[in-house]
Formats: C-alpha cells, structure tokens, sequence
C-alpha cells in the first residue's frame, strides 16, 4: 500500500552503499523510517529531498518492515538553515529533541506544528536562540515536565520579585527563597520571557528583541532544568553550546575592536 505523508526529515542513516534510511516526523503517523534506495547518489531524484530539516511530501511503500520512499517533493528544502552554521547547530538540536522524545508511530500534531514553525522561523531569520528557548518551553509537557510559572511555587504568590528554583520545580518569590538557597536570580525579563515562551501560541510570534544577558540567563536556567529532569543528552546541544560561545566571543572581540 502507498501511502503519502507530510514529513520534516529529523535524520538519515546510510543503509548500504547507496541508500539511506530516512527518519522523518509526519503529521499522519508520528515519526517514521522509511528506506530511500540510491538517496546517496547526487544524482538521485531523493536524494536532495531526503536532507535533514526538508520539510516535504513523501509517497511510502508500506511493507512488514522498513516502508520503502518511492518519492519525495519538498516544500521548504530550509536552505538558509543549512547554509548558515549556526543555525544549523539550532534546527539540528531542535529535531534531536523531536527524536529523542517520540516513539515511532506516535501521531502527535500539535508537535508537528511546532517542529515545522520552529524550523520555518529559524529558515526565515528570526532570532534562532529565542525560538529555540520557546520550542524547549513548550517541549516540557512532551517530556512530562510542568514547572510552575505562574505563581510562586512556595507560597503561591502573584507579586513581588522572582527567581528559578530548580528544587522546587518553578518560580520562587523573594519572600521563600530561604526554601532554596540555590536558588537562580532572574532578570524580570527573564521571567517574562519564560512565561510567555511557554504560555503563548508559536504562531502568534513577532519580532522579539531580547538583550545578550537575558539570552545567556535564559539558556543557563533552561539548560539547568533540562539536565535536572528530563535525563536528555543530546550531541547536538553539546555541539550547540560550542558554537553559541565561539559566536558570542566573537561578537566581543568586534565590539572591543569598535571601541
């Protein structure tokens, strides 16, 4: 039976001397591999299609194991992500987060929406770490995570100035923060930028122009939060976390030389 799907290639894996296994997250079936015979070589009519963050429809031969891809037409190939490394490092962390927290045949629309806007966003020029911070807020419920971020988690106040309490799984308010002394002081635009990224709708995202120490506040507690309780450890973001120090000393030195 064929069948065809509307997929975002999450990986690929070489599958003999010229073919390759695509593992894609669709909107029909949740994440799928199929094989794609002679995708290897450049002359293959999948093997452009069949690249890693392509979004695109693909026809599949089902069979009792691997389906087989028969064809493949791409509706965004995300070239301007794969021509720019660091947002490659972004979208490459993004869909390994997809990956890792997904069995195959899952049906999962809401998260296909949101790997697809992520990666259209990033591929459009939008601030890849900010979207990046917000597809991490909204992935917590996928991990079975739920901070609170309305309220102090200790006393359940509404006012005053917060921090992050990782212990305590949420915001803390100045008046509890003896309940963690490890807690994590924030920015309040720090705050605000949690709650949003994980409150508001994706779709809804305009231009957000977040200042450098807020960026690295947001990244350090999220990271945090991640590594206390989600027990995921990605390649990419290691390989992410390499390339956000290269850019942002390199961003110092201009502006040292500027001055």
């Amino acid at each position: 039976m064929l069948e065809k799907l509307e997929g975002i290639v999450l990986r690929t894996n070489d599958y003999g001397e010229t073919n390759k296994i695509v593992t894609m997250f669709t909107r029909e079936k949740g994440k799928k591999a199929a094989v794609a015979r002679g995708a290897k070589k450049t002359n293959s009519r999948l093997s452009g299609v069949t690249q890693p963050f392509t979004h695109g429809h693909f026809l599949v031969q089902e069979s009792r194991g691997l389906g087989t891809m028969q064809q493949g037409e791409a509706l965004s190939s995300m070239r301007y992500i794969r021509e720019d490394l660091m947002k490659t490092a972004y979208a490459a962390y993004i869909v390994e987060m997809t990956d890792r927290t997904t069995e195959d045949g899952e049906v999962n629309l809401p998260l296909f929406n949101l790997l697809q806007k992520s990666l259209d966003y990033i591929n459009e020029g939008a601030d890849a770490a900010i979207v990046t911070n917000i597809f991490e807020m909204k992935m917590l419920s996928q991990v079975g995570l739920r901070p609170e971020l309305s309220s102090c988690v200790v006393c359940g106040e509404t006012e005053g100035k917060f921090g992050f309490s990782i212990r305590e799984n949420g915001l803390i308010c100045h008046r509890c923060t003896g309940q963690d002394p490890h807690f994590l002081p924030l920015f309040p635009a720090s705050i605000r930028l949690l709650r949003l990224f994980y409150f508001f709708d994706l779709e809804r995202l305009g231009n957000i122009d977040v200042k450098e120490p807020t960026k690295k506040e947001l990244r350090a507690v999220i990271s945090m939060y991640y590594d206390e309780y989600a027990g995921l450890y990605l390649k990419s973001r290691r390989f992410l976390e390499q390339m956000e120090r290269l850019d942002y000393n390199f961003q110092s030195k201009e502006e040292t030389n500027d001055d």
